[in-house]
């Protein structure tokens, strides 16, 4: 039964799609997917993808978004989040996890994940969370060493790799276009501008830059939160959400564990909670039970001698 325990979709089709749709003048919208199970509701409802935020993963462990997380780590939960959905997923590779040499490794790996593209960032390593004050950045020559030695070990020509830039916040917008178009002529398919602050920095970087461009929306950062259709009619190619979901459920897990430890029931909540039903409905129960009958409803006839 195809895309039950695992995506229908192949590797090759997703990172296909995610080319197409970057290309397509329609907006991909890629909300974080903290768990598989939330990839399987990005996928439901609709979205063009879904995002492996490397802040969301970080503080999924109990650790800050500053570099602290591998990539055996980020490969694993990646690939967990690929196996079950049909849609492109992009991973946030953080520098790629050291010198130019484990950027291509990198690379290697999460193809081997089945994710349709990453992103790897020009910050210093260790890196430090986009929307924090005090970041550096390597120069721009070390960064195009990092992303040749990615798009160099890259195999499947349709895996996309995104250059993310933090100049913006350090150097202003002018250096950060610099920077991204040295990136595009590295070999980026896609490049991802950090710590815009209004819509009119987006339009500024999209005048200037002729690549496909990605644009952040995070909650509680420097940048105004701008609606994806007024993102598309700007020009960007793509939209990341990429701890919305983490939030969500955070501010849903502490009020409810704050409620049962002042009244001692979780009884109040219960209409807030998503049911049994709709659980075993989004994890497709009915098609696993079809397949355990499909499967295990043979009798053995008499051997014969």
């Amino acid at each position: 039964m195809p895309g039950l325990i695992a995506a229908a979709t192949s590797a090759t089709d997703k990172r296909i799609a995610f080319r197409l749709g970057l290309a397509s003048g329609s907006i991909q919208r890629l909300p974080g997917a903290i768990n598989p199970l939330t990839a399987k509701l990005i996928q439901e409802i609709g979205f063009e993808g879904a995002y492996v935020s490397g802040g969301a993963f970080s503080a999924s462990m109990g650790l800050p978004d500053i570099g602290l997380t591998t990539l055996t780590e980020v490969a694993t939960h990646s690939a967990q989040i690929a196996r079950v959905t049909d849609l492109p997923v992009l991973v946030d590779a953080d520098t790629g996890f050291g010198e130019p040499m484990s950027a291509a490794r990198t690379v290697t790996v999460l193809e081997d994940c089945g994710v349709a593209g990453l992103h790897l960032e020009d910050q210093v390593n260790p890196k430090r969370c986009g929307h924090l004050d005090g970041k550096a950045i390597v120069s721009t020559d070390e960064m195009v060493r990092r992303l040749r030695a990615a798009v160099s070990a890259r195999r499947d020509p349709n895996f996309v790799i995104c250059a993310r830039t933090d100049a913006a916040g350090i150097d202003g917008i002018d250096a950060a276009v610099d920077r991204a178009k040295s990136y595009a002529a590295a070999g980026a398919d896609l490049i991802f501008t950090e710590a815009l602050h209004t819509e009119a920095d987006f339009e500024k970087f999209r005048a200037a830059v002729d690549i496909p461009l990605l644009a952040n929306m995070t909650e509680f950062g420097k940048s105004q939160l701008i609606p994806a259709q007024t993102l598309e009619d700007i020009g960007y190619n793509a939209v990341i959400y990429p701890v919305t979901t983490l939030r969500l459920a955070m501010g849903a897990i502490e009020s409810g564990l704050r409620e049962i430890h002042a009244t001692g029931t979780q009884s109040g909540m219960v209409p807030r909670m998503q049911t049994r039903s709709r659980l075993y409905e989004l994890l497709e129960y009915e098609r696993y039970n079809e397949f355990d009958s499909g499967i295990f409803n043979f009798t053995i006839g008499e051997a014969r001698t």
